[in-house]
């Protein structure tokens, strides 16, 4: 297997390695060594085998494989001449730091490499020996291989289950935020479609009608604008006091029973009329509808895509007809078709930001449906003076996917 390179040694590795060392310094020179020395060996040795493994653990924690195999050397020659307890226990911490701070694969193949081991030399001890004692030769070497390695083992499953815990947990927190990220930015765009649909008509129905007042001078004409004028202030009041309530409303109980429904349609043409009597517009409602309950937040999306296209009418449509049609054959979607003349004119009459368009879509999202607006051939346009039409078409399906 390839070994890593030894890197900086961690601090506390350090004090391992100082302990390990002075602690078989003191033993070597009160004497306390077990063992004998092989023939050959000088018993000196054993200091060599104390100091590499010393420094082997300098290396536990920043390259655990390459501080085991050295330890494996170190320990062989330890056991050759008079042996140290130092060196053995420091062994031991190599067996343990490598299963511990290893590579996962390390973690696997070393515990069943002691196991091997130790079957091994208690084998060859009860072959060697041939008497009972020989088993406590396979005793010690489960102590120093075994032992400290499923003690490695131990510890590192419970770090890894740990960490995947507070993994786990941080990947629970970081969904909860973006999911109330994403709630927030949809009940802001939720709230800015509501205020825009709201408002925007009758903001522009003052605007092109206080621009009459100003420029016209017949007092008759004056006094017609203004009294547009002052009843679409009342009603936007109405309405922006409405949407204060629903955002008042925790419990958005009064939102289901405030929300516009497609049977005031008459009354949003009858307004229409009203402000674009100075335009040349005139306003046509087209009910195809089948009979039949409608789900609440199609009927709201319908009524809102069909205000907002009057407003867009009144801004910016030629002189003619302005056709409002809705279709529903049997079971089928709701399909809203708002058709206006869309000739050459030199500028609208009321200023826009274009978040109509984008309201209208989003809306039509929502539900799932199919959005299109532009403008329409000559054959398909209704009334229009010079055969030029804008068209706004929104198809709805009868299911709820999402909020309003």
């Amino acid at each position: 297997m390839p070994l890593r390179l030894p890197g900086r040694p961690h601090r506390h590795d350090a004090l391992i390695a100082a302990g390990g060392l002075l602690g078989g310094l003191t033993l070597w020179f009160l004497g306390l060594t077990t063992g004998r020395p092989v023939d050959g060996f000088p018993e000196r040795l054993t200091l060599v085998a104390l100091v590499v493994m010393s420094g082997a653990e300098l290396m536990r924690r920043t390259a655990p494989r390459t501080a085991l195999a050295v330890g494996v050397l170190a320990l062989a020659l330890d056991q050759s001449t008079s042996t140290l307890i130092a060196t053995v226990v420091m062994f031991t911490d190599l067996v343990y730091a490598a299963v511990l701070y290893g590579p996962p694969a390390a973690a696997r193949r070393i515990p069943r490499g002691c196991e091997l081991f130790t079957v091994l030399v208690t084998l060859v001890s009860v072959a060697l020996l041939r008497k009972p004692e020989a088993l406590l030769i396979g005793v010690v070497a489960a102590l120093v291989t075994i032992a400290p390695a499923q003690t490695g083992v131990g510890i590192r499953r419970h770090r890894d289950t740990a960490r995947a815990a507070r993994l786990e947990t941080e990947r629970t927190a970081l969904l909860a935020e973006l999911d109330r990220r994403e709630a927030v930015g949809a009940e802001r765009a939720r709230m800015a479609r509501e205020l825009h649909d709201m408002v925007a008509n009758h903001l522009s129905a003052i605007a092109i009608h206080s621009t009459a007042a100003l420029s016209i001078g017949e007092p008759k004409a004056a006094s017609d604008a203004l009294a547009v004028i002052r009843a679409n202030s009342v009603q936007g009041l109405a309405e922006m006091r409405r949407l204060i309530g629903l955002l008042r409303d925790a419990g958005g109980e009064q939102e289901s029973a405030a929300a516009p429904r497609l049977d005031a349609l008459d009354a949003l043409i009858e307004q229409a009329r009203t402000n674009g009597s100075g335009s040349g517009l005139r306003f046509t409602l087209l009910d195809e509808c089948a009979p039949g309950p409608l789900p609440a937040p199609v009927e709201l999306a319908a009524y809102r895509i069909v205000q907002e296209s009057l407003t867009n009418a009144l801004k910016h449509a030629s002189p003619g007809e302005v056709t409002v049609r809705l279709g529903r054959v049997g079971d089928g979607p709701l399909e809203v078709c708002v058709t206006s003349p869309s000739g050459d004119r030199p500028g609208p009459r009321a200023p826009g930001s274009g978040a109509g368009l984008v309201g209208m879509r989003e809306r039509v999202a929502l539900l799932d449906g199919e959005f299109e607006a532009g403008p329409v051939p000559a054959d398909d346009a209704y009334e229009s003076d010079d055969g030029k039409a804008w068209r706004v078409r929104a198809v709805l399906p009868l299911h709820e996917k999402g909020t309003l």
